[in-house]
């Protein structure tokens, strides 16, 4: 069984306290934030202020996820604001080994994603000190998007190597996912699977929950 993380990107933000406490009430491990600055990803979403509000209307586990192009310049504000994980891009700016012991370093834990036409391997250098690697399964950047099956072999490799190691590093995949591919995921070795449109745009959220939480 593997773990849930709405993410909010799919979420109601004229009323998004409500749909974090549905989701958190209905049994979801974390909650995805996607902080995306224009530049790295051709879009906007949200910053520093409304992840300081999500940590006041909720105790649950922020797993918040930088698409920028400077992390660095940021990792301090965020892990001030309240964000439990922070994860940062593999292709953007910086020194990951720094990046990664900075927000160690906060008191978070520390994750590195990796977008579609980057190989898995760039993360093995660090899978025995990170708590958590995020393999996308779409371009970052946009929800609604259909997931990419060769995400699933970089899944597979992951995890041969974390096994490999002895590492505790979690897997977490994001893109595309829903209760139809879930197994599929799952069975490549995903930890932690990201849903946005699969649960803040089914009928019954907390429902879409549940249904992912008995797979």
């Amino acid at each position: 069984m593997a773990g849930i993380s709405p993410s909010i990107l799919s979420a109601d933000f004229a009323n998004l306290a409500r749909d974090v406490s549905l989701v958190a009430d209905a049994g979801a491990d974390m909650i995805h934030v996607d902080v995306m600055d224009g530049h790295f990803v051709p879009n906007i979403s949200i910053g520093v202020p409304v992840v300081a509000s999500l940590r006041k209307a909720t105790a649950a586990f922020l797993d918040v996820h930088l698409m920028i192009s400077q992390p660095e310049k940021y990792i301090e504000a965020f892990a001030k604001a309240g964000a439990d994980l922070i994860n940062i891009h593999a292709e953007a700016e910086g020194c990951i080994g720094e990046m990664i012991d900075k927000i160690h370093a906060l008191g978070k834990k520390a994750a590195v994603t990796i977008k579609p036409n980057t190989p898995e391997n760039v993360l093995f250098p660090y899978l025995d000190i990170l708590d958590m690697v995020l393999v996308m399964s779409v371009e970052p950047g946009f929800g609604g998007q259909a997931f990419m099956p060769s995400s699933l072999d970089k899944v597979r490799s992951l995890k041969a190597e974390i096994t490999r190691l002895g590492s505790h590093c979690l897997i977490e995949i994001d893109g595309g996912i829903n209760l139809s591919n879930a197994h599929d995921v799952i069975a490549a070795g995903a930890d932690i699977l990201v849903a946005g449109s699969a649960v803040f745009g089914a009928t019954d959220v907390q429902a879409a929950v549940k249904a992912f939480k008995t797979i």
